[in-house]
């Protein structure tokens, strides 16, 4: 085999500095398979603010059995900070209203060769990566079309010694990188990711020459939403394939209630047959038999491993020694968790004489109602506002029930880690909540989202708390549940391979 470029694609405008090229990654260097360009806005080994990051850290390594894979992620200070042998080997110059900035290339340390766009001014800023305590940077839309222009660039011969094949693209925040194809006449497949269709990338009309999009791009079948720019539907109406994260959401982002507005595209897409739900997965380190961060390993029926982490996170919580059963809330505190129906049905789960213990954070409306909760019943309602992982992993370990009563979710991660640590997760039947827990076998599902709905499916855990054979037969069923991401992998190299099939510019071939 040796690769050949079929295509004849408009290059960039880029100054690379010359000599030996060192960039390629030990085992993924000159390689002849398919090239694909991952393309995020976070990743767990730099930066994390929720699923997004831990999916881009995790997919990525799983598609290199098949793929010679790269990311391609801005250059936050982390991430300068944390690649191996980073050099600059390119400048993507200024357009429109966008700054320039250099292009570098680096890699983990386990090999993953990463892009890094190196831009201060843009990226390297206090807060997570799309805001600070005062709200979202003001110039997001810059910041993220900047993103997206230098993955399309990166599939039109942006880096002369390495070119994408097909872009991954994750979320708004580089959805418009097929647009900026299709406008710049790159010919390259894409497949877009959606993590959470209610985050859109919303800017004013006026946003269009500030990235320098074409006035055309104006309309309905393009980026127009009700008035406003949209990156994200920019995205799915450009990109060769759409997939988001549990078959479930993707049959309901289809609906007027599911779809943010944008169901009647996706619906059209689905209709072509491009549109696909594909599970997240969980990486290795979620195994309580090897977890460097719990107080007591343990495996399924060592459950004196399990007592041990329930014991030091009451220890650690300030709660009062118990036997009854601990419920957990390891989360987001918003809305869309259903935060609200967790803190009214904790009445209930204290006058049963259990017990319930919260981290994480959100609006403040709802970290302010956990905290009197727990100045309430401080012997049985334990609270933290914040995050740390290891707090976060002894709690999965520990605890009986985690609640998790979405509103709506994507794919959902913590049901899963809950259940690899034989803690049994109470859902809503919602996107990947019902695709990965299964009514009394893994766990409890209740259908409206109430505090009613709620309070009954907390009823059940209770009886099933008190009949300790059937308590262990659904944690050893939950513990078994296999969530790896060697499945969603091969899921993806399905889409990639009908992608390649598709494209008139595929760009290898045996000779």
């Amino acid at each position: 085999m040796a690769y050949v470029d079929l295509g004849d694609l408009p290059a960039a405008e880029v100054t690379f500095s010359h000599g030996p090229d060192t960039r390629f990654p030990p085992d993924h260097g000159h390689s002849l398979l398919p090239r694909i360009l991952y393309a995020t806005p976070e990743m767990s080994d730099f930066v994390k603010t929720g699923g997004l990051g831990e999916v881009a850290g995790a997919l990525p390594r799983a598609l290199r059995h098949h793929y010679d894979v790269r990311v391609l992620i801005p250059g936050y200070a982390s991430v300068l900070a944390g690649l191996q042998n980073l050099t600059i080997v390119g400048r993507l110059p200024a357009f429109a209203g966008v700054p320039a900035c250099d292009l570098g290339f680096g890699t983990t340390a386990d090999g993953l060769g990463v892009y890094a766009l190196i831009a201060p001014d843009l990226y390297e800023r206090e807060g997570t990566p799309y805001g600070d305590a005062a709200g979202d940077f003001g110039d997001n839309d810059l910041r993220f079309a900047r993103l997206s222009r230098a993955a399309a660039e990166l599939a039109a011969g942006l880096d002369p010694f390495w070119s994408a094949d097909l872009l991954h693209l994750n979320d708004w925040q580089t959805a418009l990188a097929p647009a900026y194809m299709a406008w710049l006449g790159i010919r390259r497949p894409s497949v877009l990711t959606i993590h959470n269709l209610a985050y859109q990338g919303l800017f004013p009309r006026e946003t269009l020459g500030r990235i320098g999009a074409p006035d055309y791009a104006f309309q309905m079948d393009g980026v127009e939403f009700y008035g406003q720019l949209s990156y994200l539907k920019a995205g799915l109406y450009h990109a060769s394939h759409v997939t988001t994260v549990s078959e479930t959401y993707a049959r309901e982002i289809t609906t007027p209630e599911g779809g943010c507005g944008l169901d009647g595209l996706l619906r059209t897409r689905a209709a072509q047959g491009r549109l696909t739900g594909i599970l997240n997965g969980i990486d290795e380190s979620w195994d309580p038999r090897t977890d460097p961060h719990l107080a007591a390993r343990f495996e399924p029926d060592d459950w004196k491993g399990k007592r041990a982490n329930a014991e030091e996170v009451r220890k650690q919580f300030g709660m009062a020694v118990s036997r009854g059963p601990l419920f957990a809330i390891v989360s987001r505190l918003v809305h869309q968790k259903g935060i609200d129906l967790s803190i009214s049905a904790a009445e209930s789960i204290v006058a049963g004489g259990g017990q319930l213990v919260v981290i994480g954070q959100g609006e403040g409306r709802f970290e302010e109602a956990l905290r009197d909760l727990a100045g309430r019943h401080p012997d049985h309602v334990g609270v933290h506002v914040g995050f740390r992982e290891t707090e976060a992993r002894r709690i999965f370990a520990g605890s009986d029930f985690l609640l998790m009563p979405s509103r709506f979710e994507p794919c959902g991660l913590a049901q899963m880690y809950a259940q690899r640590f034989g803690s049994l997760p109470i859902v809503r039947r919602t996107g990947g909540l019902n695709d990965t827990v299964e009514d009394g076998v893994t766990g409890f599902t209740f259908a409206d989202a109430s505090p009613r709905g709620l309070v009954s499916a907390i009823g059940r855990a209770f009886e099933t708390f008190g009949q300790k054979k059937r308590l262990n037969t659904m944690r050893r069923s939950a513990m078994s549940r296999a969530f790896g991401w060697d499945r969603a992998a091969l899921s993806y190299c399905g889409l990639y391979a009908r992608a390649f099939g598709n494209n008139a510019a595929r760009r290898w071939k045996a000779a």
